[in-house]
C-alpha cells in the first residue's frame, strides 16, 4: 500500500477551504484541494495522510460511496455532517486552533498505523519475513519496526531471550535496507576471547603481536558498505566497549599495531539477551555505549507470549528441514495443542531442534502427542495398541521356528525332533515353548520385564499380556 504524505481537501474551492489550507501549510503540512471528480479516482491502494471533506458542497450518497470505497483512509470533516464510519475520526470546528488541528492529525496518524493491513511490500520482503512467521501482535509489531528502521541507516539494538531470532531480525534489517548488496558480517562477542576480540573487530598489522605473521582485515573492514551484527554485545569486555564507542562516534578506527586511520562505512546492529540497564548499574556495561547503541530498540517476544504462532512456526520449520533434504514430518492436532502448553525456555531455537529430532525419528510420519519426548507431553492422549489375535501370534511363532534365520533351539528332552506317529497337540506345544522361553528370559534378566521383553524381541506390553495369559508372575 502506497502512502501519500499530503492532506487532500475534497470539495469545491472556497474561502473556507483556502483558510484551512493556510493553517495546515503554516504548521508544515502539504495540502491540495481536489474536486469530487478527482476524488472519484482515488483507490484503496493509495492512502494520503488525511482526507478532509467539505460536506456542504458534496452529495450525501456520493460521500457514502467514497467512504465505503476507502475503508483504510483516515477522514476528517470540515464542518458537521451525519455520516458515521470507523475511519471518520472527527470534525474540524471553527474557529481553527493549533491544538484542535494537530490533535485530529495525530488521530489520523495513529489510525494509519493500527488499521494497516499486513501486506508485504515486495517479494524480497515476503521471502525474508518467512523467518519471522506469526500473526501475534508481538511479531507483527517487530515486522512493523523492521520496516520503519531498515532504510534509515540508524543503529539498532535487538533485545530478547536467547533463541527468539535476534539474528533473523538483523538479517531482515540488512536485506531490506539500501545496504543489501553489501556484506552482512556477524560477530559473537561472547564467543571470542577478550584478548583476541580487538584484532577480530579491527584487524591487525604484521608483527603487531606474537603470531601475527601477516596483516589481516577485521570485521569492520570486511563489513564495509554493509552491516556488522554484534551479537551478545553484553558479553563484551569493558576495555573493548571504550574502543567500540569511539568507532561508533567518529566512524574511524586503526588496526592493532597500525597508525593509519581507516574510515568505517558500516551500519551496526547489536543484540543481547542481557538486561543492559541492570549491567550499567552494576558497572558492567558503559552507559554512553548503551545510549549510542540503543538508537532504535527492537524487543523480540519470547515464544511463550506468542503460542498461537506455533502451528505456523511448525509449518515453516518442517518446510525448512525438508528443503535441506532431511525428510518431512506432520503433527496431529493433539501434538500441536501439547506443544502450545510447553514452557519453551529455548524459544524458537528449541522448537527448531525438536522438529529436526522428530524428523529423524519419524521420517515421513505423523507425530502424535505420545510420540513427543516426555517433557513435551502436556495433554493426555490415548495410546493406540494393535490387538493381535492368538491365532496370529501362533502363526508368527511357527514362522519364526521354521524360518531359515537362526532357528530357535528347542530342548530335545522336552520337544520331539520328529513328529511321532500318534501326533502332537501343536497349540499346547507352542504354549509350552513360549512359557519356557519367557521363564529363561526373566531368569537371565533378574525378573526385569522390560529387559526380558527386549531379549525376546517383543514389546514390554506384549510380554505382560503373555505372562497374564499363562498365569505367570515375575517371581
Amino acid at each position: 500500500m502506497q502512502t501519500d504524505q499530503r492532506i487532500l481537501l475534497v470539495g469545491n474551492p472556497s474561502e473556507r477551504s483556502s483558510r484551512l489550507s493556510c493553517v495546515l501549510e503554516f504548521i508544515g503540512e502539504q495540502v491540495d484541494v481536489i474536486t469530487a471528480d478527482v476524488a472519484e479516482r482515488l483507490t484503496p491502494e493509495l492512502r494520503c495522510r488525511a482526507l478532509v471533506i467539505l460536506p456542504e458542497s458534496l452529495d450525501e450518497s456520493w460521500l457514502n460511496s467514497l467512504i465505503g470505497r476507502l475503508p483504510w483512509q483516515p477522514i476528517l470533516s470540515y464542518g458537521k455532517f451525519d455520516l458515521t464510519a470507523s475511519n471518520i475520526l472527527g470534525n474540524i470546528d471553527e474557529p481553527l486552533s493549533y491544538a484542535q488541528v494537530t490533535e485530529l492529525l495525530h488521530y489520523c496518524q495513529v489510525f494509519g498505523q493500527i488499521k494497516r493491513p499486513q501486506v508485504p511490500t515486495s517479494a524480497n520482503q515476503t521471502k525474508l519475513f518467512r523467518s519471522l512467521v506469526g500473526r501475534s501482535d508481538g511479531i507483527a509489531h517487530v515486522r512493523h519496526l523492521i520496516n520503519q528502521v531498515a532504510e534509515s541507516g540508524a543503529t539498532v539494538l535487538v533485545t530478547g531471550p536467547s533463541g527468539t531470532g535476534k539474528e533473523v531480525v538483523a538479517r531482515n534489517i540488512h536485506y531490506l535496507s539500501d545496504r543489501r548488496d553489501g556484506p552482512f558480517i556477524p560477530v559473537n562477542c561472547g564467543a571470542i576471547p577478550p584478548e583476541l576480540l580487538e584484532s577480530e573487530l579491527f584487524g591487525h598489522e604484521k608483527g603487531s603481536f606474537t603470531g601475527a605473521i601477516s596483516a589481516r582485515k577485521g570485521r569492520f573492514e570486511l563489513a564495509e558498505g554493509g552491516t556488522l551484527f554484534l551479537d551478545e554485545i553484553g558479553d563484551m569486555p569493558l576495555q573493548m566497549q571504550v574502543k567500540l564507542l569511539r568507532v561508533l562516534q567518529e566512524r574511524v578506527f586503526e588496526r592493532v599495531g597500525g597508525a593509519k586511520a581507516i574510515q568505517a562505512n558500516v551500519r551496526v546492529v547489536a543484540a543481547t539477551h542481557r538486561n543492559l540497564e541492570a549491567m550499567i548499574e552494576a558497572g558492567e556495561f558503559r552507559e554512553d555505549l548503551y545510549y549510542r547503541l540503543n538508537v532504535f530498540p527492537i524487543e523480540m517476544p519470547p515464544l511463550t507470549e506468542r503460542k498461537d504462532d506455533i502451528p505456523l512456526l511448525l509449518q515453516e520449520l518442517v518446510s525448512r528441514v525438508f528443503n535441506e533434504g532431511k525428510g518431512r514430518v506432520r503433527f496431529t492436532q493433539r501434538a500441536i495443542d501439547s506443544l502450545k502448553e510447553h514452557g519453551w525456555a529455548g524459544n524458537v531455537r528449541e522448537l527448531s531442534n525438536l522438529v529436526e529430532r522428530l524428523t529423524i525419528l519419524y521420517p515421513g510420519g505423523l507425530v502424535d502427542v505420545n510420540d513427543l519426548p516426555v517433557k513435551y507431553r502436556h495433554i493426555d492422549g490415548p495410546e493406540y495398541s494393535v490387538d493381535v489375535s492368538e491365532e496370529m501370534q501362533e502363526r508368527d511363532a511357527l514362522a519364526s521356528i521354521f524360518s531359515d534365520d537362526e532357528p530357535v533351539e528347542i530342548p530335545e528332552t522336552r520337544f520331539p525332533s520328529e513328529l511321532p506317529p500318534e501326533g502332537v497337540n501343536l497349540k499346547d506345544l507352542l504354549a509350552e515353548l513360549e512359557i519356557d522361553m519367557i521363564r529363561q528370559a526373566l531368569d537371565q534378566q533378574d525378573n526385569v520385564v522390560a529387559r526380558a521383553a527386549e531379549m525376546l524381541g517383543i514389546r514390554r506390553t506384549t510380554l505382560v499380556e503373555k505372562m497374564r495369559k499363562y498365569g505367570m508372575s515375575k517371581e
